[in-house]
């Protein structure tokens, strides 16, 4: 794409094409204190880049770097992939990933779109449910028509019995916080196996997003991954 032929559907096209999505964006004041473009100007536009369902997976399964044995493929494929993108733009690549600096990406996504923490600390959409992330975001240097943020119910709202603080087997979700010491011990226990399978029952129990559940293999290599951050006492 080319950096003078910029607007929203060819940007999403881009997306798109790699199994990723436009999560919003909004407009940068100083005060939010973000780098310089590479050319030195400053960011007019901002836009968030993520994705939610199957759709991602079925790209990266098929990458090089989901098989080639070496650590944090998901990060190094969003890497490559965005940061291919912000060169053709013209644009800076940032990550929720590799810092510091770590950008404040659940901030970022509450400005762009109807989003809030539910009941287990995980973001929840009122379309993706808990199915859904945000990889990048991108800094461009044109300002680009970006539509207003929605306000919208979330599911949370209208949801009394709140099944997902029941369903952990081991009670790791409670009004204190999320016990995660409780969580690892039980994934690397054979009672875990089912959570390391095909996702956390907690999460599973939500029933918003239904029809973005992850598919077993994408669940599993998430929960795989963020096992081993706990492990290695890395930040997912």
């Amino acid at each position: 794409m080319a950096r003078d032929s910029l607007d929203r559907d060819a940007l999403e096209a881009a997306l798109a094409a790699q199994g990723l999505i436009l999560r919003g964006g909004f407009h940068p004041e100083p005060a939010d204190e973000l780098p310089a473009l590479p050319d030195g100007q400053a960011a007019a536009s901002l836009i968030l880049i993520g994705n939610a369902g199957p759709a991602l997976w079925q790209h990266f399964a098929a990458a090089p770097e989901h098989g080639d044995g070496a650590g944090d493929p998901m990060n190094r494929w969003t890497a490559r992939v965005v940061g291919a993108l912000a060169e053709a733009l013209g644009a800076l690549a940032l990550y929720p990933f590799g810092g510091p600096p770590y950008w404040p990406f659940i901030a970022w996504a509450k400005r762009c779109e109807p989003v809030a923490e539910s009941p287990l600390g995980l973001l929840i959409h009122p379309d993706y449910g808990l199915w859904h992330a945000y990889r990048a975001a991108l800094l461009l240097p044109r300002r680009l028509g970006l539509p207003a943020r929605e306000t919208r119910p979330l599911p949370c709202e209208s949801c009394a019995q709140r099944p997902c603080l029941g369903a952990c087997p081991v009670g790791a979700f409670t009004a204190p916080g999320y016990d995660v010491g409780a969580c690892a011990g039980h994934l690397q226990a054979p009672e875990g196996a089912d959570c390391m399978a095909i996702a956390c029952r907690a999460r599973r129990a939500c029933p918003a997003g239904a029809a973005y559940v992850y598919e077993p293999a994408q669940a599993a290599f998430h929960m795989a991954a963020f096992l081993d951050n706990r492990i290695r006492g890395v930040s997912p």
